[in-house]
């Protein structure tokens, strides 16, 4: 039996793009199968705060990972979840005012509560 080249690609391409197979691809999680939703980089869930002259250093969560971020002064409270726009990322950055260093600490221009 002899196959043609077109026969062929046209094969290929039917089984590559049947939508039986393009679902396949493409998994959505079903009803009691969806994860825990993952936040974008640029959020997180408040755990701690630490006001200063000039700034505020939040300590937050996101899917499981904590990190810094510093603000410009920003009413916060634990448990409020944030959303930030990054400025500059420091390590081993030395607050004289906390007498404290930061493995990492994210500078923000800007923050904002969701609701």
């Amino acid at each position: 039996m002899k196959i043609s080249f077109l026969s062929l690609i046209a094969l290929v391409g039917y089984l590559l793009f049947n939508p039986a197979n393009v679902m396949a691809l493409h998994h959505e999680p079903q009803d009691g199968q969806e994860s825990a939703k993952k936040l974008p980089t640029n959020e997180g869930k408040v755990i701690s705060v630490i006001d200063t002259t000039g700034y505020t250093y939040m300590e937050l969560e996101n899917s499981g990972n904590k990190f810094w971020i510093a603000a410009p002064t920003t009413k916060v409270n634990k448990g409020d979840h944030i959303r930030f726009v990054e400025s500059m990322v420091m390590t081993n950055f030395t607050s004289k005012t906390l007498n404290r260093t930061f493995s990492t600490l994210i500078f923000v221009s800007s923050t904002e509560v969701k609701k």
